[in-house]
Formats: C-alpha cells, sequence, structure tokens
C-alpha cells in the first residue's frame, strides 16, 4: 500500500519532533557549567582565603589573583572567610558549584583540621579538586632576643631543665605552628607548654613581648622581626635553609632530626570540577606562578614556588594527611 505524500510529511514532522525532544532532554540533563567550560571565564571568578587578610594565604592569592585576571580578561575576586581554623571557607568551597567560578587557595591545615577538629564539614580529599601545589614555605622557631638560649642545643638543655616551665605560642588548633611545636617536643623529647592564640601574629607579638618563650611561625610572617632584631631565630624546618633567612641553621643541622615540615599554598576547586576547567586553571595558574613578576614578589615574600600536576598535588595531600594523623595520635592529641 502507497502512502501519500502527506501522510510521508506528517511521518517526517513526527520523527523531527521527536528528535528534537530528545536533543531538549539532552540539554536539560547536561550540567549548565559545561556549557561555559569553552568560554571559561565568561565572568568574575571568586579565590576563597580562608583567613583575615594580611596573611601568607591572602598574599599568595591575591599576587595570583591578579596575574589571572591580566591573562584570562576576567576578574579574580579574593574573598576572605576567616573562622573556625580556616574550616569556614573551605566549606563554602566544598559545597560551591563545581563551575570554575569559586576556588581556593589553601594551606597545610587543609590536611590537619580533620585530626584536631571535632567538627570538619568536609572530607579533605574527597570534597575538593586539587589543581595546583602553589609554593612553599618553612617553620622558623623563635625566641625573644632576651632568652639565654642562642641555639636549638641550648634551648632544649633549659627545657629540660625544668619540664613543663617554658612554653610555645601557636595559631590555635588545627594550625600548622601548632603542630610543628608538637613535632619539635617529640622530636626533641622535650616537656613545653602549648599556648593558643587567634592568630600566630598575635603569638609572635607576645613572644616579642616577652609573655611567651617561643613560636613556630610560617618563616614569611617573621622575616622583617628577625632582621629587625626584634625575635631571634633558632632554626628552620625544612632540609635546607631558607633563602630569606640564610645564616640560620635547619633543625637538621642543629641536631633535631625529623622536622623536615613546610607550609604549603595550593589551589582548589570544588569535588566534580569539568577536566577542560581544571586543566585550562592549571595552565593558567603555573604560567602565572612562574611568570618573572610574581615570582619576584613572591621570593620577596619569602616563598618558595613549587607547582605540581594536579595528581602530583592530590597525592601530596593524601600523603600529609595521613602524616599530620600520625603525629596527632603520636602527641596523644585530642579534637578538640
Amino acid at each position: 500500500m502507497k502512502h501519500s505524500t502527506e501522510q510521508r510529511c506528517v511521518a517526517c514532522l513526527a520523527r523531527a519532533a521527536s528528535l528534537v525532544a530528545v536533543a531538549i532532554a539532552v540539554i536539560a540533563a547536561t550540567p549548565a557549567w559545561s556549557a561555559q567550560s569553552g568560554g571559561y571565564p565568561a565572568r568574575p571568578v571568586r579565590i576563597i582565603v580562608p583567613y583575615t587578610p594580611g596573611g601568607a594565604s591572602d598574599a599568595v592569592a591575591r599576587v595570583l589573583g591578579q596575574k589571572l585576571g591580566e591573562t584570562l580578561g576576567q576578574q579574580f575576586v579574593i574573598d576572605n572567610r576567616p573562622g573556625a581554623a580556616g574550616s569556614l571557607g573551605r566549606e563554602i568551597v566544598a559545597k560551591a558549584t563545581p563551575d570554575g567560578y569559586t576556588l581556593l587557595v589553601g594551606d597545610s591545615p587543609h590536611t590537619i583540621n580533620v585530626h584536631v577538629l571535632k567538627h570538619v564539614p568536609y572530607d579533605p580529599i574527597r570534597d575538593f579538586t586539587p589543581i595546583t601545589l602553589l609554593a612553599t614555605a618553612p617553620q622558623a622557631f623563635v625566641v625573644h632576643p632576651g632568652f639565654p638560649a642562642r641555639t636549638v642545643k641550648e634551648f632544649i638543655a633549659a627545657a629540660q631543665g625544668q619540664p613543663g616551665k617554658l612554653n610555645y605560642g601557636s595559631g590555635g588548633a588545627g594550625s600548622i605552628t601548632f603542630l610543628t611545636g608538637e613535632l619539635f617536643k617529640l622530636a626533641a623529647h622535650v616537656d613545653i607548654v602549648h599556648i593558643p592564640y587567634k592568630s600566630i601574629g598575635l603569638a609572635s607579638a607576645d613572644v616579642m613581648a616577652g609573655q611567651v618563650q617561643a613560636a613556630f611561625p610560617t618563616a614569611p610572617g617573621v622575616v622583617t622581626h628577625v632582621r629587625a632584631g626584634r625575635l631571634r631565630a633558632l632554626a628552620v624546618t625544612g632540609l635546607k635553609r631558607s633563602g630569606a633567612l640564610p645564616d640560620v641553621p635547619t633543625f637538621e643541622e642543629s641536631g633535631v632530626p625529623g622536622m623536615n615540615v613546610a607550609n604549603w599554598f595550593g589551589a582548589f576547586g570544588p569535588a566534580r570540577l569539568p577536566k577542560d576547567i581544571v586543566a585550562k586553571l592549571h595552565r593558567s595558574i603555573v604560567d602565572a606562578m612562574h611568570s618573572a613578576d610574581v615570582r619576584a614578589k613572591l621570593t620577596n615574600l619569602s616563598l618558595d614556588i613549587s607547582t605540581t600536576s594536579p595528581q602530583e598535588f592530590h597525592a601530596h595531600l593524601v600523603s600529609e594527611l595521613e602524616r599530620w594523623g600520625k603525629v596527632v595520635k603520636a602527641a596523644g592529641i585530642k579534637p578538640e
């Protein structure tokens, strides 16, 4: 039986309508951000810094954000969200839409908080997309310039001669300045008392005032005070001396092995960030970090540029998470 021309046209229209319906369904099921990836970024990008302005993480984010704005043609806006040892800002990123418009510049407490805080509203590995490591900085062991000890060995002798009498200040639970102090206690076999502050800046100020005997701040934060004679640096962490404090020995040189600690800074997105956006961000961020002007600014802040692939950064995070878990357990630290 032959079909009329009218019947054939109706059949064609029906098939066309069916194809349109399928196309609409596919578009509806596709995440909105995939359509944006080709022209990313098409609007301003927010970089969350989980601390107040003025710290090392904030400095790294601002230098990087300015450079990315120049190269990618959109604003990269720094959004400081302090609170809960940095957990508040990290939670914002963990729960953000994975479209590349909310990023995080995080640091070592990203893999520490989960071990020392009772409630951390995110998984430091599962809830984030690692993009690249950015930079690292050693911790400095500082005392008041009037403190009798002029070397690590002399400090250890003083601490062992009066257990529980000397103290050190930190930026509080979850900070690397706290766990560096606890690692030192384990490595040097000394009993010194931890005094938590709201920030390592406040702790360092009390060391300068003679109210606290010692602290373990990130080196960039105290270089100017050491050079001005307001603090005395006894040692730095890591396997090599800091370019910012070349006359200060490492803990290894001072007879205390096992203090290979560095505060690191890295770029993250939320989990499930599309691969093409990750690739574009990674390429742009690595190029920015190794540009002459960014390198000069961060080197001046005593930071060492240290970029990685996303896979290498992921492996670093897993390693750090395991490492600090062991330190917390060995030190007998209870989550607060």
